[in-house]
């Protein structure tokens, strides 16, 4: 079982079943709303009774955590939960471990500085930030879907490792 002061948890701890105490576990409303199975529900269910919290993230770290996303340019990859749940782990970081299995979600997390662990995959191996390229001309944009010089399709591809 991992313990620690704080261990902030995305739906994978509760979708993969990942045994962590309780007691120190967080997370946000928007988790719990991804919580499809019923197994899922019931782990959920479970923490809580065992004293899991479920805490709102707050609107100042989230926009830091846009922020970094944008950098990054993982933003185009986060949902909302993501972004919440990054958000709580920053509030919490000094003391806490946020567990994900989403590689966006560990990237923007590493360069936040805050601690990530995955829950049932391997963790990311380099910090990236990303771009993306045309697929027809081969021009190279920070973001977008279409290429503004061609109209062809525009393809993630890596920028650099930070």
């Amino acid at each position: 079982m991992i313990d620690m002061e704080h261990i902030v948890a995305d739906s994978a701890v509760f979708i993969m079943g990942k045994d962590i105490n309780s007691k120190s576990l967080i997370t946000v409303p928007s988790v719990i709303d991804e919580l499809k199975s019923s197994q899922a529900n019931m782990r959920f269910q479970l923490a809580a009774e065992e004293g899991a919290r479920v805490e709102s993230p707050d609107p100042g770290l989230v926009k830091e955590v846009l922020k970094v996303a944008r950098y990054s340019s993982d933003i185009e990859e986060l949902s909302q939960t993501d972004v919440d749940i990054l958000a709580k782990a920053l509030e919490y970081k000094e003391s806490s471990v946020l567990f994900s299995d989403d590689y966006a979600v560990q990237n923007v997390a590493v360069l936040l500085k805050i601690n990530v662990k995955p829950v049932s995959q391997k963790k990311i191996s380099d910090v990236l930030v990303w771009g993306k390229k045309c697929t027809g001309c081969k021009k190279r944009f920070d973001g977008g879907d279409i290429c503004p010089v061609c109209g062809s399709a525009l393809k993630k591809v890596r920028k650099r490792k930070v």
